[in-house]
């Protein structure tokens, strides 16, 4: 397989300056080659799995970034290209006149043993949706999926290529599928139709799709689901938290919804009146999460999941590791996950000490606050948007009073860096007996969590 690898990274390197090309052949760390990256007015760059260098003091011109693209195929509305009969693809930077000013050339192989970890799974004949960031290598897990089911497990497989990564730019699919059929994608809009294309005229067992990303794409996984075809997919996404929170893909796992219960059965459940729950069966009965390449969880009942993620439960998960000496090492793992979505309040222990039912303490640093349960919340943003406040609030199940006044706020929200730079709000916050929290990031989960611990 080396002397493959080898062979495909010479038919990719052939389309470079000789400066850059005579660099990376002999370079002892160049089947961890990952992309080669090419800017503009820039020295020319080389992305390894183990980190990145410069591969010559020369700086990028007009004429070798036109040197590349005279070699190579068309570039596609979504600004790709490939080199025949290979796996490489290369992507453009567009000035403001669509004039290509950098290259990004990621380096595509086939590599056999890279679904060693879930092999067991393809023989479940259950669908898989692997989730991972971009660069984890889904779609080389994908591609040797393609292999193995077709081949080893002789099931009729079919490819849906929309960027033709997965088989390659030609037209005659690279050997890295097996026998897996192809079906290139003409528009990456029109992916979903060529999705129900396959499986209303080829027949196939196996459907195999990279990086479903659209609503009306996670519409057609489910009608595929429906009629009993086997279903691989990738998407983005480090978890499926991350996937219940997309609402353009949210369908892939049953989708969610607002649910009224009544007076007794909310009480029961110690929950508010309108709680999420999930709305459909998932069109994938397996998920895989890629934590990196040696170590992948395992949701073996999507369905489960998802019902004990939106309820904040705890989750019982499979963990596969690959050893240094190559053996596959499987444990289970019990983690809480912080419900998001339930309206649910939960007291903090860290953050919260109770003394009497009138009566709650925030310990913040080094001051403490005392604050009634009749005080109304009225929140003031500093540094953060109050839309993403709002967000947050909603995920809680009410709506907050947002004060553009810092005088008439009970509740001060902010980025800790600047909270700290600003003395004379903190003085101010102290003197009204106001309550500051601060966030270490922008984001929508930290937001979220901070606001359950001010209710």
């Amino acid at each position: 397989m080396n002397n493959n690898i080898n062979e495909d990274l010479k038919k990719l390197l052939e389309n470079f300056p000789f400066f850059i090309k005579k660099n990376l052949l002999n370079h002892p760390n160049n089947d961890q080659l990952i992309e080669i990256v090419m800017d503009l007015g820039r020295r020319p760059e080389a992305r390894f799995i183990t980190g990145s260098e410069y591969l010559s003091q020369k700086i990028i011109s007009w004429q070798d970034i036109d040197y590349v693209t005279k070699r190579i195929s068309k570039f596609s509305n979504e600004n790709r290209a490939g080199i025949d009969r290979t796996l490489h693809r290369i992507s453009c930077i567009r000035n403001r006149q669509g004039i290509i000013n950098g290259l990004t050339c990621r380096v595509g192989r086939a590599i056999f043993g890279s679904i060693s970890l879930i092999r067991d799974l393809l023989e479940s004949n259950q669908s898989i949706l692997i989730l991972g960031k971009p660069g984890v290598g889904k779609t080389t897990i994908i591609r040797e999926t393609a292999r193995v089911l077709s081949e080893e497990m002789e099931k009729r497989v079919v490819i849906i290529d929309t960027s033709n990564e997965i088989a390659g730019d030609s037209d005659i699919p690279h050997s890295g599928i097996g026998r897996a059929r192809r079906l290139q994608v003409s528009k990456s809009e029109l992916q979903h139709q060529v999705m129900l294309e396959a499986v209303e005229n080829h027949m196939p067992e196996v459907i195999i799709i990279d990086e479903i990303g659209t609503e009306l794409e996670a519409l057609a996984a489910r009608a595929i689901a429906e009629k009993g075809v086997q279903l691989i997919g990738t998407t983005h996404g480090n978890c499926l938290e991350n996937l219940i929170k997309n609402p353009s893909i949210v369908d892939l796992v049953g989708g969610i919804q607002y649910v009224t219960l009544s007076d007794d059965e909310a009480k029961r459940r110690g929950t508010q009146k309108s709680i999420l729950e999930r709305k459909a069966f998932p069109a994938f009965q397996l998920a895989v999460e890629i934590n990196d390449r040696y170590s992948w969880t395992i949701h073996e009942d999507v369905q489960t999941s998802i019902d004990l993620l939106l309820q904040g439960k705890y989750q019982l998960t499979q963990v596969r590791q690959l050893t240094s000496n190559g053996k596959l090492q499987i444990k289970y793992q019990n983690y809480y996950i912080d419900n998001l979505f339930s309206s649910t309040q939960k007291l903090n222990s860290k953050n919260w000490k109770v003394y009497n039912k009138s009566h709650k303490i925030f310990v913040n640093d080094t001051t403490s606050y005392k604050i009634s349960n009749k005080t109304k919340l009225i929140f003031y943003c500093y540094s953060i948007s109050n839309n993403l406040l709002k967000d947050a609030a909603l995920q809680l199940g009410f709506v907050p009073i947002i004060t553009d006044r810092i005088e008439e706020a009970t509740v001060i929200i902010g980025l800790k860096k600047h909270l700290k730079q600003n003395l004379t709000l903190r003085k101010l916050a102290k003197k009204n007996n106001q309550l500051i929290y601060p966030l270490n990031s922008v984001s929508l989960l930290q937001l979220t969590k901070l606001m359950k611990n001010v209710l």
